[in-house]
């Protein structure tokens, strides 16, 4: 699949589908509480993005069932969300979707503190968090998309985290998952070469211990191999001549 360039017209409906999706993100994740469901949780994706006239671009893609991936502690990606799983006050939770709004696509995740958390999770969290703006300070017209991965790969692995190799960020427009890869892990100075009107999703999944991971019976829930804790940051990125501007802002 070829890289495609986007128009200015088409980014500022991509700005819009990216602020509906980080929104949706956040009003169920301010709402994350003890015995909560991560099917509770889907469906406040669900209702926001009705009440916004878009719906997840998540639901049906590659068979998917639901708005969002829900992943809670180990599970690092593509979590089901179901009425049995119930949240607990200390957990870490991953809230991966998109709007597809006009024809186009939003794709965000951000992983949440369930009450009071523990200091592994609360460290975790503020690394993953701050390796996803390393990449996305990388992501500068004429510089490459190993650029991206190494900032990530050196910010998390310095401080002793695994890096999930198996997934990876990747281009977003028309189609939720387009080229370019963009791996959390590489060097400097290779791959794709970024240039403007490139929109891109950068998305540090990082675990606590060990970078290995195993898909479970159900096809989709990714957990950690180690067992330990994992967050996943993600941001859609517009590849501007000011530089890198993130559309998927609440």
């Amino acid at each position: 699949m070829s890289i495609t360039i986007k128009s200015k017209s088409e980014l500022a409906i991509m700005r819009e589908a990216g602020k509906i999706t980080a929104n949706a993100i956040w009003y169920a994740g301010e709402r994350l509480k003890a015995g909560m469901s991560t099917l509770d949780v889907d469906k406040l994706i669900g209702s926001y993005y009705a009440k916004h006239g878009c719906k997840s671009c998540f639901k049906g893609l590659y068979g998917f069932p639901a708005n969002a991936c829900i992943s809670v502690n180990d599970e690092v990606i593509h979590g089901i969300p179901k009425s049995n799983r119930r949240l607990e006050e200390g957990d870490i939770v991953s809230i991966d979707t998109g709007a597809s709004y006009k024809g186009f696509n939003g794709d965000s995740c951000w992983t949440f503190p369930v009450g009071k958390i523990s200091d592994e999770a609360k460290a975790l969290l503020e690394v993953t968090e701050q390796s996803l703006y390393e990449g996305i300070a990388q992501a500068q017209v004429g510089s490459r998309v190993g650029d991206i991965s190494h900032a990530v790969e050196v910010y998390c692995a310095s401080r002793g985290y695994g890096i999930v190799r198996n997934y990876c960020g990747h281009g977003i427009g028309r189609e939720v998952h387009e080229s370019p890869e963009i791996p959390n892990w590489g060097r400097a100075g290779h791959g794709a070469r970024l240039v403007a009107g490139m929109t891109i999703c950068i998305e540090p999944m990082i675990n606590a211990k060990g970078d290995d991971v195993k898909v479970m019976k159900d096809g989709w829930t990714v957990k950690t191999v180690s067992g330990s804790l994992s967050a996943h940051f993600e941001h859609a990125i517009a590849i501007t001549p000011d530089g890198p501007v993130i559309l998927t802002q609440p």
